[in-house]
């Protein structure tokens, strides 16, 4: 078995490097990676946990602990498949530990990454000077001076805060407290309904914590299809979870034992009683203090700006991810930064397609997502053909016991271009690739119905949807 016990602090660095990278997020050590197996010298420079936000605090971490959710809420349910369990209690610290012992295999993870490709980390917290130079500050307060032919800056993103929301991590706190919470809090109030408010409020709600959602617009999972926030939210509302839209947090006082939550809605103003406030209203870029205005890097409204290829407006430095304008989300990162390289290598690459970016929320039922809500494709001025199959006509969905949901797909009613799909329900989160794959072949509605796909599975889904939006179905 390889050895992962690597000290990178220890090792000697070289001065100069063809590409510097700082930030090691999916953006970065993808990018890293990418440029070493283009024959690039590449030094990482991170000041925290290889692998980033995502690897350490975010996506994988998270999944740990809804898996672990959902285990709990299969034994809730033994009864319903004919297994007979007498008693279960969530271990709440258990559930934790798994999720962060997971976080710190993938860690190590890029480490052997970094190895094989012969990247060296510098561990410190990296400072863009001019000339094509970093600066790296260590743990000590030493500060080396890198040069390279390249930069990329992929610092990604924390936790935004509102100014009556402020974090305070041990009562209002942010989506990396939630992850390492001493003890399960018996009544949580969750702001914000995307993808980190929705996840974490089925993770605490599966297995006991009171939770109650305050999202400020009119729908939760708002990004979504109308139709698919309809769908979660009965969902949420059946397993006894309390949503509150057009609602806002006006103030939090945490004198007390606990959090009296201030909510204002259209009805007036109520009070919350919880023992936590989780802010989830989205991601703020670490842009500051890394010498941006010093070497005269443009930004707008917290983002670096760059072109098609992520070149900032200084000779030699990119900026990908979180940081740059676009979804905020791993895989973006990642591609961003294997475009990046090979444009920079010369090679003959075209831009990232935005508009066939999917997304993914993975409390209980899952929703997935890509291209054009049906509302916004209208918008657009498509005559659409809508297609929607219901997961209560599908036998694999109901030998699963995960009836609820639905796929919906969109196609332009002129040339039968596939224009979005919008999944939720059991597994839909390993369903949404064939839509974005199909619509990066520019394949059509047709073409979909005409590909046979396996029965029973829940993917016959996507076939039957396509069906139903030229009156083709057969199981409706």
């Amino acid at each position: 078995m390889l050895s992962l016990r690597l000290n990178f602090k220890t090792k000697k660095m070289a001065s100069k490097y063809d590409l510097i990278v700082i930030g090691s997020g999916p953006g970065g050590y993808v990018a890293a990676i990418r440029a070493s197996q283009l024959g690039m010298k590449v030094g990482v420079v991170e000041r925290s946990e290889l692998g980033g936000i995502c690897l350490n605090w975010g996506c994988i971490p998270t999944k740990a602990l809804l898996k672990s959710a959902q285990v709990f809420d299969y034994i809730n349910h033994a009864a319903d498949y004919g297994v007979e369990v007498k008693s279960a209690k969530a271990d709440f610290k258990g559930m934790v530990k798994r999720s962060r012992d997971v976080a710190d295999g993938m860690s190590k993870g890029i480490q052997f990454l970094f190895k094989k490709n012969k990247i060296d980390h510098i561990a410190g917290f990296g400072t863009l000077k001019k000339g094509k130079k970093v600066d790296v500050k260590d743990e000590s307060g030493k500060i080396t001076t890198y040069d390279a032919n390249h930069i990329i800056l992929a610092t990604g993103g924390r936790s935004r805060e509102l100014p009556n929301l402020p974090i305070d991590g041990k009562k209002i706190i942010g989506y990396r407290e939630a992850m390492v919470l001493p003890k399960q809090p018996k009544k949580m109030v969750v702001v914000g309904s995307g993808a980190i408010g929705v996840e974490f409020a089925y993770f605490y709600k599966s297995i006991g914590t009171d939770v109650t959602i305050v999202e400020f617009m009119d729908r939760i999972v708002p990004v979504e299809d109308e139709e698919v926030s309809k769908q979660l939210e009965r969902t949420f509302k059946k397993s006894g979870m309390k949503v509150m839209t057009s609602a806002e947090v006006t103030k939090v006082d945490t004198k007390g034992a606990g959090c009296k939550v201030t909510v204002k809605t259209k009805k007036g103003e109520e009070v919350i009683d919880c023992d936590i406030v989780l802010s989830a209203v989205g991601v703020a870029t670490n842009i500051e203090n890394m010498g941006l205005e010093e070497t005269g890097v443009k930004t707008e409204k917290g983002k670096v700006l760059v072109d098609d290829f992520y070149k900032t407006n200084v000779d030699g430095v990119y900026a990908i991810g979180d940081i740059v304008k676009g979804q905020a989300l791993a895989h973006v990162a990642s591609a961003e930064g294997i475009i990046c390289v090979e444009k920079m290598k010369g090679m003959n690459v075209e831009p990232l397609d935005y508009n066939n970016i999917p997304g993914c929320t993975y409390c209980s039922p899952e929703v997935a997502s890509v291209g054009y809500t049906e509302k916004a494709a209208k918008e657009a001025g498509y005559e659409v053909k809508v297609g929607k199959f219901p997961f209560s006509a599908s036998g694999k969905a109901k030998a699963a016991g995960a009836s609820d949901g639905f796929v919906k797909v969109i196609f332009d009613a002129k040339y039968g271009e596939w224009l979005g799909a919008h999944m939720i329900g059991y597994n839909v989160t390993e369903m949404i690739a064939e839509a974005v794959a199909a619509r990066k072949l520019e394949t059509t509605g047709h073409e979909i119905i005409k590909s046979v796909h396996p029965h029973p599975t829940m993917s016959e889904a996507v076939m039957e949807a396509a069906a139903a939006a030229y009156d083709e179905v057969i199981h409706l």
